[in-house]
């Protein structure tokens, strides 16, 4: 037998345990599957005349990094319509944004934004200062976390917001002593109310943005990526990318369960399991079993200094047990965001309840603060911890002056994104990015865990720097264990014959980098499926 493709580097770094084997430094490819891997001379009989070689000097073959939470669709329409305030400190810093999309739009178009830091107001976000400054015009600006959006009044008029709507979640239009919104709305419930207004976005258009972001994800070395979303246009989008070419990664989603939602929104959500293109495929139900700390609607055993982060998403906590029951009989497998101490001992509860996934495991997403009690339940129920570590990094700050630290306060901080400790207590930990959240280089994400501040910034000092990991234990985080979490440990997150042949191949390995300049490593290729993608000038491709 023939390969379709061989690869050759420096290295083949195998990563997962069960495949170390003798030093390799070559691939080979069939049919999409890894068939061989050694050395060179070893793999040189299946080299025939339409074999592809494909040579990397210096370089090294990892597993293809999983992003195991993201959200491409609708993070893809908000960056590609709105206004990035990334990095946007200061009001001022905001309004000069937003200044320079509002003299290129008309006075009744809507301005919209994303990744507004919150601790930008002096006191609750409102959307009254952004009448100040803009009158008449409509502006939506969602928070760093995704959870809240800042509306002008303008927009609040639009959206026919009042205060007085009532929602089966935590969802909230806040309102100000005189009973009319201030233009802070909370949840997701809430947050569709102005969504609904939002110009609509052709399918077309929407498949563009969605195309550019992967694109630009796979260059930063992603294969694949767990999409905990499957929202309408999700599937039309998906679908239009494959009519007209590739995605160039591979897709899993896992559609949201709304909180308080019925049996019937539930047997939805299982009839959409296995559908599928050629690299995307429905699998999974996202639960949100609370909100953020940020917003006060995280669920902790104790309330924050505001007597908030206190309550449920699901106000029928019975709901959301019968309905993980429900998905676990049928072989579904389930991701709670659960936030708050209470709520991830409740989602661990619950698992414990209903038994163990048979495809996969169970998951719990991001897990912000938790006491030491809850650790070792994660490895004894075969509960995946699902971290973004650039949350920790990114929003908040060593000294406490952050609204999470100064919201959930300092015992509740120093129990904090326990990486370290999740993995010293046998949990598999993987990671991911919450993108659009936090950065989708997933080279930046894993720096920072392993540095514990933002790579870019040498001066800031670390958030709880004992919860540092590895280089080796953080690239592991986003192969095997994001394989392990989706129930694929015998076809993806290895290097092994059999495997799926999905590979990133980087210039210099990682291993032997400080983890400052593990950002600016190259991605010379990904391989999707034995689909080689070249991403810089320096392969040399030959037959």
């Amino acid at each position: 037998m023939h390969a379709d493709v061989i690869t050759l580097a420096h290295r083949v770094e195998h990563l997962a345990a069960d495949t170390v084997g003798p030093s390799a430094d070559a691939v080979a490819i069939a049919d999409g599957r890894i068939i061989a891997v050694g050395t060179a001379s070893d793999l040189e009989p299946l080299r025939g005349p339409g074999t592809a070689v494909h040579d990397f000097p210096g370089a090294v073959i990892l597993p293809g990094l999983t992003d195991v939470h993201a959200h491409p669709v609708w993070g893809s329409f908000s960056t590609g319509s709105g206004v990035d305030l990334s990095g946007a400190t200061t009001l001022g810093q905001v309004f000069a944004r937003l200044t320079a999309a509002a003299d290129t739009r008309a006075t009744d178009e809507w301005i919209t934004g994303y990744d507004l830091d919150v601790n930008v107001f002096d006191g609750d976000p409102t959307g009254i200062v952004l009448a100040e400054h803009f009158p008449g015009r409509p502006i939506s600006l969602m928070t760093s976390d995704a959870h809240a959006l800042v509306v002008s009044p303008r927009g609040v008029e639009l959206a026919g917001l009042t205060g007085r709507e009532t929602f089966t979640d935590a969802s909230s239009i806040e309102v100000g002593p005189d009973g009319r919104p201030t233009g802070l709305v909370v949840e997701l419930q809430a947050m569709d109310l102005v969504f609904d207004h939002y110009p609509e976005v052709p399918v077309d258009t929407a498949a563009e943005y969605v195309r550019h972001q992967l694109e630009r994800l796979a260059r930063s070395g992603l294969t694949g990526l767990h999409a905990l979303d499957f929202s309408d246009p999700s599937e039309a989008v998906y679908r239009h990318i494959e009519e007209h070419g590739d995605l160039p990664l591979r897709i899993r989603c896992s559609p949201l369960v709304p909180a308080d939602s019925p049996p019937d929104v539930w047997q939805h959500i299982a009839d959409l399991q296995g559908r599928r293109g050629r690299r995307w495929h429905v699998e999974g139900a996202k639960f949100m079993l609370d909100g953020t700390a940020d917003n006060g609607t995280a669920w902790f055993d104790h309330p924050d200094i505001h007597g908030e982060n206190r309550e449920p998403l699901w106000r029928d906590t019975d709901a959301y047990r019968a309905a993980m029951r429900f998905f676990t009989e049928r072989g579904i497998p389930t991701a709670t965001h659960a936030i708050g101490d209470r709520a991830v001992r409740f989602a661990l509860d619950v698992i414990e309840e209903v038994g163990p996934g048979t495809r996969a495991p169970h998951r719990i997403e991001h897990i912000e603060s938790i006491p030491d009690d809850l650790l070792r339940r994660f490895a004894e129920l075969d509960v995946v911890a699902s971290l973004q570590p650039v949350h920790a990094t990114r929003h908040t700050r060593a000294d406490g002056t952050d609204n999470w630290s100064r919201r959930i306060g300092p015992d509740r901080v120093a129990h904090g994104w326990r990486t370290r400790d999740l993995l010293d207590h046998g949990a598999v930990v993987a990671l991911g990015s919450d993108w659009p959240i936090g950065p989708g280089d997933p080279r930046i994400g894993l720096a920072d865990c392993q540095l514990r501040r933002p790579v870019e910034e040498p001066d800031a000092a670390p958030v709880q720097p004992g919860q540092a990991i590895s280089a080796r234990e953080a690239y592991t985080g986003m192969t095997a264990a994001a394989a392990y979490a989706a129930g694929a440990s015998a076809e993806l997150g290895r290097i092994a014959p059999g495997c799926l042949a999905d590979l990133t191949v980087f210039a210099a390995n990682p291993f032997d980098l400080a983890p400052e300049a593990q950002p600016g490593n190259a991605v010379l290729a990904t391989v999707v499926g034995g689909v080689v993608q070249l991403h810089t000038n320096t392969a040399k491709g030959r037959s």
